[in-house]
């Protein structure tokens, strides 16, 4: 009861709060998107830098959250920048990775018969490539959107806003509804992405892209 009061009495918050997250989140996503698909697409026939490009990726992987966050603060500053391009480094290896992924498992037997067919190479990789790895691609892209929905939580400790205000002002002050609030709409947040972007891979696969 105390919950659903709490939820009720700072509804317009809570949906600032929402947005702030969202904004973070799917920008750095986006972002890593952008990058890292063209990425994984350039080192998918190239052994050595694909394992550098990785092992890179890998590295940044395993620094904790917070302390990339500092590493980012020089350089941006305080707020939602350096939240951002944190987030967009922890995006990157699970699109770069999927995006090689599922380049490697197209079977060339099917690349040979689309060359001789006369295709371009570009053609082969927008009608064929794209296609067919889709789905381990959208994997990658649904695996960094929901771990960076739970990271952007961490944001709020250098003044980035999002959910995660509600979880650590909610600690300080010992309330319970408070820390509810922020923990139980970050989770939906992420069941709701993971669902929209399962409906896109899913709207993706069957029209085959073209």
């Amino acid at each position: 009861m105390e919950l659903l009061n709490f939820i009720s009495n700072n509804w317009s918050e809570i949906a600032t709060k929402t947005f702030e997250h969202i904004t973070i989140s799917f920008t750095a996503v986006l972002l890593a998107c952008l990058v890292g698909i063209p990425i994984g697409f350039l080192i998918a026939n190239r052994e050595t830098l694909s394992r550098i490009v990785l092992n890179i990726a890998n590295i940044i992987q395993t620094i904790p959250s917070l302390a990339l966050f500092a590493f980012a603060m020089p350089l941006f500053g305080i707020g939602s920048k350096p939240a951002i391009f944190a987030l967009f480094l922890y995006a990157l290896l699970p699109i770069i990775k999927n995006t090689l992924l599922g380049i490697k498992s197209v079977n060339p037997a099917t690349r040979k018969a689309a060359k001789g067919m006369g295709m371009s190479q570009t053609q082969i990789m927008f009608k064929v490539e794209v296609p067919l790895a889709i789905s381990v691609i959208m994997g990658g892209v649904r695996i960094a959107t929901v771990t960076s929905i739970g990271i952007t939580t961490i944001a709020t400790l250098i003044a980035a806003g999002g959910l995660g205000d509600f979880i650590y002002t909610g600690l300080g002050m010992y309330n319970q509804p408070m820390i509810m609030t922020g923990a139980i709409f970050s989770a939906l947040l992420a069941l709701l992405a993971d669902f929209l972007l399962g409906l896109v891979e899913k709207r993706l696969t069957s029209d085959g892209l073209v």
